[in-house]
């Protein structure tokens, strides 16, 4: 499975895209209120008459950007070998002239314009030291992704969408201080592409002395995913958690058994597993010990089919890999 669609909203605010190349002088009452919209500014992922830094400039010059509070960075030019760099440096060159933005999605880009473990990226903290008020960051696409460790005192949500995240920005993200963060959502992928952590990387997730303020996690889209209930079987974090989501991986019924023998999560909101390879016993008791507590447990096996080669082989796939 792929990403099939654009954002349609983007920090509680409805996804606009800023005119093309071929309006070059958008009037600014075709436009709506600048604080009103997330904007998304995007060109042509493949032979692109214009560049992104160029259409940038067009929006910077078209809309009162003062007042802009969330942007949303789509395709640029060669999305499929060409890193984001110099698209990070024009938004970082523009810092001044964005005061208010709160909101900033690097990669929305889906898979008729760049499968997404192809989109190409950079290192992305950049844009986390330029806009230090920041309060919700995602991006998309985890081929050659660079995430140090950071501090940031303003963000409350971070999501990183990927079909396989280096070891190295799960590592930089488990080891950043992000004391506001409230949501944090990691598709962690498969090895296949690039999707290489294992469980010991995601031990400060699980203790999250970092995150103090966590009330969802989200570790999915993962091969790892037995490992990972496992693990948050006995997790500190778990306790204040509201949200808890494990879906769109390869979770079996001993991930799942684990989870429920461990500590009760009768505490929280939603438990989000959908995408799965449960069978309908488990299935069942992951239902009749959590909704009467008043869960809402979502165990939907949606689109998840696993298939078996002759000698007895099983495979099963995440949600999004390619």
């Amino acid at each position: 499975m792929t990403v099939h669609s654009h954002l349609k909203e983007f920090y509680g605010l409805p996804a606009f895209t800023f005119p093309g190349a071929d309006d070059k002088s958008p009037r600014a009452t075709s436009l709506p209120a600048p604080e009103a919209v997330a904007w998304r500014i995007a060109v042509d992922a493949y032979e692109s008459e214009e560049q992104w830094e160029d259409a940038f400039a067009r929006f910077l010059a078209a809309v009162d950007t003062q007042q802009v509070r969330a942007l949303i960075i789509g395709a640029w030019s060669d999305v499929y070998d060409t890193s984001p760099d110099s698209v990070i440096a024009a938004l970082v060159a523009a810092r001044d002239r964005l005061p208010a933005l709160r909101g900033l999605f690097l990669a929305d880009i889906v898979g008729e314009e760049c499968e997404i473990s192809w989109i190409v990226q950079g290192d992305v903290s950049p844009l986390l030291g330029a806009f230090p008020a920041l309060e919700e960051f995602g991006v998309r696409g985890g081929n050659q992704l660079v995430f140090p460790a950071v501090r940031h005192e303003q963000l409350r949500t971070l999501t990183v969408e990927t079909g396989g995240m280096p070891v190295e920005a799960v590592r930089g993200i488990a080891g950043s201080d992000l004391p506001a963060l409230l949501t944090l959502d990691l598709w962690l992928g498969t090895s296949e592409y690039g999707g290489d952590a294992d469980v010991a990387d995601l031990e400060p997730f699980f203790a999250g002395t970092r995150l103090p303020g966590l009330i969802r996690l989200g570790l999915r889209n993962s091969e790892i995913q037995d490992g990972i209930c496992t693990a948050l079987a006995s997790a500190p974090v778990v306790a204040r958690l509201q949200y808890l989501d494990l879906s769109m991986g390869v979770l079996t019924d001993d991930g799942a058994t684990a989870l429920l023998s461990g500590q009760p999560l009768t505490h929280l909101k939603t438990l989000d597993l959908h995408h799965n390879y449960l069978s309908t016993a488990v299935r069942t008791r992951l239902l009749e010990t959590l909704e009467p507590a008043g869960v809402l447990v979502d165990v939907d096996q949606d689109d998840a089919e696993a298939e078996e080669e002759e000698d007895g082989t099983v495979w099963r796939f995440v949600a999004v890999g390619e």
